[in-house]
Order: C-alpha cells, then structure tokens, then sequence
C-alpha cells in the first residue's frame, strides 16, 4: 500500500488592531487554540481506509500574508519533503482573505477538477461555500506550474450540490514539483465536506500515484475503462488536456507557451525604499529545518586523483582501498634478535649476517641470524630469540678482519616455532579493505600511512570546494589597506585613522574583520579560499562581486547585506539577477537571525553553486558559519550528511545562562577538568561583539525560552555544546594509559572502568 507523506498550512488572519504583522509572524500564528481545521484534516487523514495511507505533520500556522504563505509553500515543495500540500484558510470572499492570491500566482499547471469536486461537495452544506476560493495544482522548480483543473471542478461541484452561493467561492489546486497542492476554506465543517469529496473513489490516491511515479495508474485506469495514458509518454504530454474526452485537444504547452508567474519572494531592488517590503517575505525557519535543506541541497562534488601525501588530510576517499598483495609478503619478526629452526636445544650457535649469508641461502640448524624487527626470516628459520634471551660467546679477532663482530652467540632461553614472528599475511590480505570510501583523511597520519603501507602512491577522493569570500557595505573599510573601495557616505573619507575625532564628521568607517577571521577559519581547516574583497552599496558592484565569486568558487560565502535596511541587497540580486533559489532567508536563531542560504546557476554551466549570505555582525557571522557553512563544505567534500555537522558533546555549566525566545548559541571555552568537560562563557555575547569567539571552541546550545519553561539554564546543569573547529572523525585521537601488570594485580582494565588518556586530537562525538 502506498503512502504519502502531508503538510498542513494553517493561515489565520491577525487582529484588526494590528498596525503590522509582526515580522517573526508569532502574532497571529503563535496560538495553535487559533487553529480549528488544522487538526481536523489531519484526523481525517490519519484514519481514511482506502488504497494508500497518509503520514501527516503537524499543522503549521503562519498569518495571511502572501510572502509568508508562498516561501513556507515553495520551502516545503523545493525540498521534496511531502507528497501533498493541504492549506486551510484565508480562501473565503473577504479582503484580508489572501492565500488564492499566494498560490495561484504561482500557477502554471492547474487543477480545476479537484476544486470543482470541492465546491460541488460544499454546496451541498450551504449556499456560502460559493464564497469559498479553493486552490489546487502542482509546483515544479520551487513554484506553482501544474495547475488542476479537474479537482477544481470536483470541489466546486461538491460544494454547489449545497447552495448556489459556493459559486463565488475562489479554489485553487495544482502540484509543486512531485508534490500536490490544495487550498480549503478555513471552517472545521467545510474541510470535511471538502476532504470527503477529495479522497472519494481513489481521486487523490489516483493523483499522488501519479506524481510520484504512476506505478499503479494502470490498474486505476483498467477499473476506470479509460485507457493508461501515461505508459509511454513524457512529461509535456501530460499538458496537453487529452486525459479525459471532454476536453479539448490544444497543446499549447508543446510549443513553450508558458504564463508568465512571479518567481520572487524579494522586492526589486530598483524600487524606491519607500516601496519595498517592510516585513521580510522569508519564512521564519527553524534551525533543524534550516539544516536539512543545507544538507540536503549539498551534493558532493566529482572525485579526483591525488598523490598520496600530507596534502591529502581532510579530504574523503570516494572508493575502498583494497591491498594489492599480502602484508607481510613472507614471514617477519617483531623484534630484534636471532632467527632460528625451533625447536632447539640452549646452547652456543654460530652467528649469521646478511654480511655472511648469502640472500636465498638456508641457514644451517647450528647457527642464528642476527635480525632486526620487521626484517623477513631468512630460510630454514622459523622463529625469532630475542637479544635478551642471549649473551656473546665469542668475537671475532683483527686478524678475522671483523674486530668486534660477534662469532658465536650463548642462547639462554628455548622458543616455540613461531615465536616473535608475524606470518605472511597476518597485516592484511591480499583483496583486504583497508580503508572504505566516506573514510575521511585525518591529519593524524593513520590513513595516509595505511595508505602508504599497502603501497599507494595515488588515491580517489571527493574534490574539496573552493571558498570565495565578499564582505558588502560603504562602510567598511579593508584593514591593509589605507582607503576603501567604497564611497558615498557623506563626510566619510574611507581612511582609517585612530587620530580621527570620533563621530560622523570625519568618520573614517568600520574594519572589515569577517573576511580575515572567516578566511582563516577556513584555510585552517584546508580550504582553498578565493578573496573577493569588499562590495560597495550598489547594484552594479554587488552583481559583479556576486558573479566573480559563483564563477570562481562552488561556495560563496558573503556577510551584510542582508536584513530589511535599503542597501541590503543581495537577496533581491541573486533572485532576480543571479536567476537564483533562496531556500531560506531567515533563521529562528541568535544570533543569525537573517541568514541566507542559495543555489545559483553557474554562469559557467554545470552544476549550481552555493551561496550563504551571513548576517554583518562579527560574531553572528562566525557563528553561522560553523553552523551552516562547515556542514555544506563538509557535505561536498564528500562527508555523510551524518557526520557533516560539528559534532555535540554534554557539558556542565559554570554559570547560569539566560534563555531567549530563540535558540541561542553561546559562546564558551571548554574545559576538561578532573570531574569532565565544563563550559565557561566568553563574555558578552553581543552579536557584533567579535571578541566573545576569541579563545571559544564551544557554543553552547540554549533551548528556546517558552511560557512556563524555565528562563535560565542553571548552573551546574548539563548541555549540550557544539565543539567548533575541525574534528577527526576518523583514526585514534587519544592513548589509553595502561598501568603496568604486577604480581597478584588485575591482569585488564575491564569494561566500563575509567581510565586516564592522553588526547592527541581533537574530541568527537
């Protein structure tokens, strides 16, 4: 039985009293009492009985806004996360009802007949569902292009069996990539007539079936009588209108005939100030959803060959290493001493070098050779005395022309064939994996010398990215250099100098320090860094620095230019300029509220390359970027998404905490001290407070303040931090102290005791 997985949008109309919808939309949306059909579809659906099942989230509320509803919509169609998108609200005849207007605008291939099945069923009930607006469709590369007249036309022919007045109701259905659209009204009692009329003979089954892979149309279309027209054919002949003889035949959608549909969420950037959004359009996305799209829009990037050496740390090997021949290749000691046939009795032997014995030749059963460790036994031996089983017997004289070297040689101990020596192959076998592909290459000098040992000298590994870096803002000025780039502050002469009065009159503007500290950052983890430099406030040198960098790099790393001010530009310019994806805009976090996360084409062709557009202030943009930017370099250097986040380990607090209405990262310095791992905060956490990251290697993870929670995180207690900073995840990182065996002692450390080590890397979870 098939299942589907479906979002909920619930949209609520704020208070009239409202001069503003609140721009974190928690006015309106945060109470989830508000919220009367939400739970209601998701009952209906959790129970319904037929030829598939349906996974339901819990409802999302957002108000009705048209930019909140089309980026929650398009973020939840971009990700393929569901099959099937419900909204419910904001369709009815009033003014503030604006949720028809969010998605049918986007619009290109709509459903019709589902929202005539939705008004028929509602008009059944009441001649007022003519003032519903029904949406259905589907959504394909983030927007809203297969519009689905036919489940219109079932909801409208739904509602209209009740009253007449369902006529001026406003449906719209359709799908988002593989994933179907609808829009109902807002009433309890309406969503149920309209889900009934949905999910009646296998319509919507039908539908997901269909936009999912259509394994089972041709069983629908054989109980149907109407022939399987969807075995056979492509993509565009699904738009020609011939599924049902009603229609009539034109297929305009064969020769590129497409409506022209707004594919922004950004204002343009030409506009005047007074004219743009005053209240972001992204939606307010949380930190785990934040991440997953990250994760999930990171693809790693082609493998390559390199030379085995120091270089290759930190990179992921795309392939198993396998050994190519038995290690040892024939038996070896592993020590120094004297090779012998045992068994044998004690006694005086003579003594044997590579000097004396002629390589290949057997060694006579009353000599030894004198080995050392790693050194292969010499025929005719088969086990190994060590030097402090034996003593000198005899040396050779100067007239031997050996002076000094030993002649013969006291054996004090027996050994057992075998002894102190490694077999042929008992290291690896040949065909043996000794490293596997995601395997990544520490700088700890266990991989590259596996690597080594079985004889590599090239191996295939994911490419690591390269980095650009862009800072934007007339402000800002590059600390080597005496004036800026930048112009058009009045009274601002774009020189630093500390003898300046300070003030505007004469201000010499800001250092830029996120380019330095994010530069070092990643070069310090061995990342190939490109420096853009410094982006004036305007959108010819934004769309230059913008395109410089997507041409040069696979991630563009940029910081301001973000928020709501009138120069923040870069959302608008990789939109509407760059043909670009935000897949997100804002963050519920802090600080970092105003992160950006994009996808661009490459105006090289080939695969899109990755923007982050970091908040301005220092320490939010180092903070972001551990969160966000390491995961995704991680990812396309080839890491499991997995493991691409910095890892997260327990500690106990030295201070108490306060918490914010957004999950906030606190900069601490972890400590490991006799009774484990402690977190002492760096200070002032301000966001432009740079200094709170100097000597961090934490953040500290706070939960969300929420009403009735506890508003501090006390002392003592543990969380959970994020360890930033590169982190081996592969190869030993500490040396376990072993006490030494005494006479009557325990003879191991068993499992689950504590014991002391030395670290010589860094923790991992």
């Amino acid at each position: 039985m098939a299942t589907y997985k479906v979002a909920i949008l619930t949209v609520i109309l704020p208070p009239r009293t409202h001069s503003k919808i609140d721009q974190d939309h928690d006015t309106a949306s945060k109470d989830a009492q508000q919220d009367r059909s939400g739970p209601v579809i998701r009952d209906i659906l959790t129970d319904h009985n037929s030829s598939c099942q349906f996974t339901v989230d819990a409802p999302i509320i957002v108000p009705d806004n048209v930019g909140l509803i089309q980026s929650t919509v398009k973020g939840w169609s971009i990700g393929g996360l569901y099959d099937w998108i419900i909204t419910t609200g904001g369709t009815g005849f009033g003014t503030r009802d604006l949720t028809p207007e969010a998605i049918s605008s986007l619009i290109e291939r709509p459903a019709p007949g589902l929202i005539h099945l939705i008004m028929a069923e509602s008009l059944k009930q009441t001649p007022l569902a003519a003032l519903s607006r029904p949406v259905a469709g589907s959504i394909r590369n983030t927007l809203i292009e297969r519009p689905a007249p036919g489940l219109v036309h079932l909801i409208m022919a739904e509602s209209l069996k009740q009253t007449p007045l369902a006529a001026l109701s406003r449906p719209v259905a359709g799908s988002i990539r593989n994933t179907l659209v609808t829009t109902l009204p807002g009433s309890p009692k309406a969503v149920r007539e309209n889900l009934s009329a949905l999910l009646q003979g296998g319509v919507i089954s039908h539908a997901l079936d269909l936009l999912t892979g259509g394994k089972e149309s041709g069983q629908v279309h054989a109980k149907l009588g109407v022939p399987d027209r969807t075995i056979g054919t492509s993509q565009t002949s699904a738009n020609t209108h011939s599924h049902h003889h009603h229609h009539h035949h034109h297929e305009h959608h064969k020769h590129g005939h497409q409506i022209p549909t707004p594919r922004t969420l950004s204002h343009d950037p030409n506009l005047p100030v007074s004219q743009r959004n005053r209240v972001s359009p992204y939606r307010l996305v949380s930190m785990d959803e934040a991440i997953k799209l990250v994760l999930q829009v990171s693809e790693p990037l082609e493998p390559v060959t390199l030379d085995v050496n120091p270089r290759i740390a930190g990179h992921v090997l795309s392939k198993d290493v396998t050994a190519t021949h038995a290690l040892p290749a024939t038996p070896t000691t592993n020590v120094d001493g004297y090779a012998v046939h045992a068994p044998y009795k004690k006694g005086t032997f003579k003594v044997l070098t590579p000097a004396t014995l002629k390589l290949g030749s057997e060694v006579p059963l009353d000599s030894a050779y004198r080995i050392n460790t790693g050194a292969p036994l010499p025929p005719g031996t088969n086990a190994v005395i060590m030097v402090e089983d034996t003593q000198v017997g005899s040396q050779f004289s100067a007239e031997d022309g050996q002076e000094g070297e030993e002649k013969t040689v006291e054996l004090l101990a027996e050994v057992d064939p075998g002894e102190n020596v490694r077999k042929a192959g008992s290291d690896v076998r040949a065909g043996d994996k000794v490293l596997a592909a995601g395997d990544v290459v520490s700088g700890l000098g266990g991989e590259i010398g596996t690597l080594a040992f079985v004889g590599r000298r090239q191996v295939t590994v994911y490419r690591k990215p390269v980095v650009a870096l862009l800072s934007t803002g007339n402000e800002l000025v590059d600390l080597q250099q005496q004036s800026s780039p930048t112009e058009g502050n009045e009274g601002w002469s774009g020189v630093v100098d500390t003898n300046r009065p300070k003030g505007n009159e004469g201000w010499s503007g800001v250092v830029d320090t996120n380019r330095p500290s994010l530069r070092a950052a990643l070069e310090g983890l061995g990342y190939e860094v490109i420096d853009i430099g410094i982006a004036r406030d305007n959108i010819e040198a934004h769309v230059g620095a913008l395109t410089e960098g997507i041409s040069r790099a696979d991630v563009l790393v940029t910081t301001g230019g973000t928020s709501m001010g009138a120069s923040d530009l870069l959302k608008p310019l990789l939109e509407r300029n760059l043909k670009g994806t935000i897949h997100f805009g804002r963050v519920a976090m802090k600080p970092g509220k105003p992160t950006t996360f994009a996808s661009v084409p490459s105006p090289n062709g080939g695969r899109d390359k990755l923007v982050f557009g970091l908040p301005g202030n220092p320490a939010s943009a180092l903070v972001t970027f551990y969160l966000f930017v390491i995961p995704a370099l991680r990812r396309l250097g080839g890491w499991a998404p997995e493991v691409a986040e910095l890892p997260r380990v327990p500690v106990e607090l030295t201070e108490s905490l306060p918490l914010d209405p957004r999950p906030e990262f606190h900069r601490v310095h972890v400590r490991i001290t006799s009774s484990g791992l402690k977190a002492f905060s760096t200070g002032g956490q301000r966001s432009s407070r740079v200094a709170s990251l100097a000597g961090a290697n934490a953040l500290v993870a706070l939960p969300a303040l929420v009403e009735g929670g506890p508003k501090v995180l006390e002392k003592g207690q543990i969380a959970k931090v994020v360890l930033i900073g590169e982190l081996s995840l592969a190869g030993a990182n500490a040396l376990v102290a072993l006490p030494a065996l005494v006479e009557g002692g325990p003879k191991v450390l068993e499992k689950g005791q504590i014991a002391k080590v030395v670290l010589i890397g860094e923790l991992q979870t």
